[in-house]
């Protein structure tokens, strides 16, 4: 109970007290609130509160009052901070609207340009998410050295160049918010396809990735079509998770079982991507969505509407031309036997490009040349992809597929 409380308090505690005391103190307003998790937990084995979150907001007002003693203490030992006038100020810190408000701000500095894009992905997880570094570690495959490090440098950069929980500038924020979406993003995709060994979906992350989304909904003025058309595509995902892994094995699109896939994810989705007519910018989220909506509109994997789909990609590949973008539509022309297309766009990417992905490649290759007979080429292949893959999951699936084109070589 406390590790799901854990989970959906750390973030908003942690944008609260940074709006009284500052970034500038953010490890030891971190470290505070661990305290008082870590109280919680060992209180409430011998007497949990009737309302845990409310026990939280009450430590956490105490622990405020605290950390003021201590900051005060590190700059004068003859200023005095008196309890009761502070308390008092205290509870309007805490009231919902503001407790949003602060979040919001958080998401702004966690996209703040002077950090890298890794900066960016683990300064967010941790501090407006609340994951461990042990978890942020086994999401992003990094040791917890090297996650610590970049937190290290976040807030070294976050005091450098003091940086405020505050909005952008004006002039900013359509800058910085693409960057806020981008974070979002990436986050949502190492949930829905995760680079862990042995998971191939880290629900917490995808969840993550859409709470945040939505709380950036709430606020009106940050309301664009391209943050409507990002949920919608989270949402349609989100909706196949229960169908993408069944008893232990991927089911990829052909194989899952539609009946499980989530409708009123579906429904939310598709009132997601209309809103998106009522605001003027366009954006590639804009495409994927409409992508992923070919796909779950569709009753059966025979009813897709590959030839729109293929269209989508080629608008894709003009915003913003991409390997993996070229990768997936030559996959579409696979899946309607255009091979020679296929082939063309398969020979034009190097595998490298694709990074730890460049598996999906060689599969893609595998399945080109299983279509057209040659099933000695397409076995060199799906060994490749098997052998240069990591996750245990896909590697099953891949091992499958390498039998399919065996039996054919008897």
């Amino acid at each position: 109970m406390v590790d799901h409380l854990f989970r959906h308090q750390y973030g908003k505690m942690v944008a609260i007290l940074s709006k009284i005391f500052g970034l500038s103190h953010l490890e030891l307003i971190e470290d505070a609130i661990q305290d008082t998790f870590l109280k919680a937990a060992l209180q409430w084995k011998i007497n949990k509160p009737e309302h845990p979150e409310a026990w939280l907001t009450q430590a956490a007002k105490h622990r405020v009052i605290d950390l003021i003693r201590q900051i005060n203490a590190r700059k004068s030992r003859n200023q005095h901070f008196h309890d009761e006038p502070m308390a008092s100020e205290l509870d309007d810190y805490f009231l919902e609207h503001e407790i949003r408000d602060s979040q919001l701000r958080m998401i702004f500095v966690a996209a703040h340009p002077s950090f890298s894009r890794e900066e960016q992905i683990v300064f967010a997880l941790k501090t407006i998410s609340g994951f461990s570094l042990k978890e942020i570690a086994a999401a992003l495959l990094q040791k917890e050295e090297t996650i610590k490090k970049r937190l290290q440098r976040t807030r070294a950069k976050i005091k450098d160049a003091e940086i405020q929980l505050e909005f952008p500038q004006a002039h900013e924020i359509e800058s910085r918010f693409a960057m806020v979406l981008q974070v979002i993003y990436l986050i949502f995709n190492e949930g829905f396809h995760s680079t862990k060994k042995d998971v191939l979906i880290d629900r917490e992350l995808c969840g993550e990735a859409m709470r945040l989304c939505r709380l950036l909904l709430i606020k009106e003025n940050f309301r664009t079509g391209s943050l409507y058309a990002l949920f919608a595509l989270m949402c349609y995902h989100a909706s196949r998770l229960d169908a993408k892994v069944e008893q232990g094995e991927i089911m990829d699109l052909k194989t899952q079982d539609r009946s499980k896939w989530h409708l009123p994810l579906i429904v939310l989705g598709n009132d997601a991507l209309r809103k998106t007519e009522d605001y003027p910018d366009f954006s590639l989220y804009h495409l994927e969505a409409a992508v992923a909506m070919e796909h779950v509109r569709a009753i059966k994997f025979e009813n897709t509407n590959w030839q729109n789909i293929i269209a989508l990609y080629d608008q894709m590949l003009e915003m913003m031309p991409s390997d993996a973008i070229a990768l997936s539509k030559s996959i579409a022309h696979l899946q309607i036997d255009e091979l020679e297309q296929s082939y063309l766009i398969l020979k034009s990417i190097h595998p490298d490009a694709l990074g730890s992905r460049a598996y999906l490649w060689h599969g893609a290759m595998a399945e080109y040349y299983e279509k057209s007979g040659q099933f000695q080429d397409a076995l060199h292949c799906i060994q490749t992809a098997v052998s240069t893959c990591s996750s245990e999951l896909e590697q099953k699936f891949l091992i499958k597929k390498r039998s399919t084109i065996e039996s054919n070589l008897i």
